[in-house]
């Protein structure tokens, strides 16, 4: 061999380079062949597993009045802003009452002009009773005519008449003059309750027409409770009860939540893009101020709820039949065994376990990301290879 060796020195040399090879490559098959599994694996722990329905809603004033023009006219001065508060009772507005004030004061005159007349007429009547009386007492001595009897009998009568016309016209027109006074005083538009002006639908200088519709000038709301109206699918309503316990956040503050319960569904749907949705509202306190009109909020309604309950990722539990579950846990010599739990409530997260486990036990979830990159790895090293 030694002399093989002296006689071919180039041929022994590539020989010994590919035998290195080979114990090389067989090496590192041995070690692909029989990998170290790792596990990723998650704790037992114990809080809080809630069941709900989620929705979007939309806050607005639980309680608010639109406060509206009665006649028409140029509005001519506003005494508020958006986000004033108002008591009852204070001036809001005024509006141009020139037209007013003439039709009261032409009611005025004709009124004086009725009183004037029916003194004129009650002045008559006395002259017309005393000509009555002179005509009885000659009719009664026979020293004068029936026909000028019966004349001054008529003619007190007539202004009796007369009289009670103008009282009936003077009435008339006092109540008119009233309904003038009264469509002269809502040119002055006060607030009908106390409450915080939220919107102004007008502006100083703009004329308004109330002979056809109501026109809106401004709402007024009170903001010390607030109304979340929110939208629910048809899939989930039957899951909503009246009284059940929600809560919510708002877009700008999700750390903060808001607690409540549901007031009510209203029975009549909205199909939007063919989806039926139901209206769920529920009222909060605002004392704080914190919650405006118009604000979007993403409410979650408990549907059940368990409280300080052992609890895994709902990936971690398997169903294994009607109310069986199990978990995989690692025992002593680090094998993979198969562990009957029993489980209570669930949501997209969490199940809580009511026995099989205990706080701070490991359950497998699957392989980690290390282990699975190994696996590749070793997949790839077994390609075709030289030697």
């Amino acid at each position: 061999m030694a002399t093989w060796i002296r006689r071919y020195p180039k041929t022994a040399g590539v020989l010994l380079i590919m035998l290195l090879l080979m114990l090389v490559t067989g090496w590192r098959w041995g070690m692909a062949s029989s990998p170290q599994i790792q596990w990723q694996t998650v704790t037992v722990e114990r809080g809080d597993v809630e069941e709900l329905v989620t929705a979007l809603g939309t806050l607005e004033p639980s309680d608010y009045v639109d406060v509206g023009a009665q006649v028409s006219g140029q509005l001519t001065r506003l005494h508020v802003a958006v986000g004033d508060r108002v008591e009852e009772g204070q001036l809001l507005a005024e509006i141009d009452a020139s037209v007013q004030q003439s039709k009261v004061d032409a009611g005025l005159a004709e009124l004086e002009s009725l009183r004037a007349q029916r003194d004129q007429r009650k002045a008559e009547l006395e002259l017309a009773r005393l000509q009555f009386q002179r005509q009885q007492r000659l009719h009664d001595a026979r020293a004068t005519s029936e026909d000028a009897f019966q004349s001054a009998r008529s003619a007190l009568a007539v202004t009796q008449a007369q009289i009670k016309v103008l009282d009936a016209q003077v009435r008339q027109k006092q109540a008119a003059i009233a309904g003038d006074q009264t469509s002269l005083g809502y040119a002055r538009i006060y607030a009908p309750r106390t409450g915080t002006v939220v919107s102004i639908e007008a502006r100083e200088g703009q004329t308004l027409n109330a002979n056809q519709t109501t026109p809106t000038l401004m709402r007024i709301a009170d903001l010390s409770v607030m109304t979340v109206s929110t939208q629910v699918s048809e899939a989930d309503v039957d899951r909503l009860q009246k009284g059940m316990s929600v809560y919510f956040n708002t877009l700008g503050n999700s750390k903060l939540r808001y607690d409540s319960a549901l007031r009510q569904v209203l029975p009549t749907p909205e199909v939007v893009n063919n989806v039926v949705l139901y209206t769920a509202e529920f009222d909060i306190a605002n004392t704080e101020q914190r919650l405006m009109s118009g604000m979007t909020a993403q409410v979650f309604f408990v549907v059940q709820s368990a409280r300080d309950v052992l609890n895994l990722p709902v990936a971690a539990v398997k169903q294994a039949g009607r109310e069986q579950w199990q978990v995989q846990i690692l025992d002593s010599r680090g094998k993979v065994q198969q562990q009957s739990v029993k489980a209570g409530i669930s949501n997209r997260v969490r199940i809580a376990i009511l026995e099989g486990l205990a706080e701070g036990d490991s359950v497998i979830v699957g392989q980690s990301s290390a282990a699975s990159a190994t696996d590749g790895e070793q997949r790839r090293s077994r390609g075709p290879r030289l030697f």
